[in-house]
């Protein structure tokens, strides 16, 4: 069976309306990522200049060997500095923990604990399956309603953009990398995952699991002050 290739136009209209219909895609594709990028352009800052927070929130991106990657393990590092800088009161660790094997919270809180975080001042969020499950729950489950967010460069922005759509005053610290495979592949997934998060805010859809609310941030909160 022979595949027919497409025939491109022959008239100069064809072909001009052709180029048309390609730039207007591409326009259309970039969209969402111009929305992050605009949207958060006053809400990145460093792990010297963040706002003085109760709250600081560290995503998961990946274990080896039930150990953070080395990524999260920057992600925390940044979390740990500003926690001994008292920029912030408590940790809230979001991950995936959808199977017995793979616990990402936990991993986060025992990094943090060699890092000179108490564990009475880090909190774990056990469905953070993506970013916009994260932020819902933060808001909902864990009644943040301002944070300090902590991931890579070329996360931050969509975090925060998802998290200020699900009702949490956000502000991100971009943790810095080498541009490694790893890197590469992050920086290009985020044009994609930028149309999701375009309805994410706009639907704003149930994460996967909500549960019931939890007191532990709160509770976090009130042993800083004794």
């Amino acid at each position: 069976m022979k595949i027919r290739r497409p025939r491109l136009p022959r008239t100069r209209t064809g072909q001009r309306r052709l180029v048309q219909a390609v730039m207007a895609g591409c326009v259309l594709a970039l969209l969402p990522a111009t929305w992050l990028f605009v949207s958060t352009a006053d809400r990145l800052r460093t792990t010297a200049d963040a706002p003085r927070t109760q709250v600081a929130m560290v995503f998961g991106a990946g274990l080896w060997n039930g150990e953070p990657s080395p990524y999260l393990a920057h992600r925390l590092d940044a979390a740990a500095k500003l926690y001994r800088a008292g920029r912030v009161e408590v940790v809230l660790v979001t991950g995936d923990n959808s199977r017995k094997d793979y616990d990402e919270p936990d991993a986060m809180r025992a990094y943090l604990e060699k890092h000179g975080v108490p564990g009475r001042r880090i909190v774990r969020d056990y469905a953070g399956f993506d970013t916009w499950d994260s932020c819902v729950r933060a808001r909902k489950i864990f009644g943040v309603d301002r944070a300090v967010l902590i991931s890579q460069g070329f996360h931050i922005r969509r975090a925060v953009a998802l998290c200020e759509a699900a009702g949490v005053d956000s502000y991100g610290v971009g943790v810095a990398d080498k541009h490694d495979v790893t890197w590469y592949y992050g920086g290009t997934r985020e044009v994609f995952a930028a149309g999701k998060a375009v309805l994410d805010a706009v639907f704003r859809p149930d994460p996967t699991f909500l549960g019931p609310r939890e007191n532990g941030v709160s509770q976090a909160l009130a042993g800083a002050r004794d």
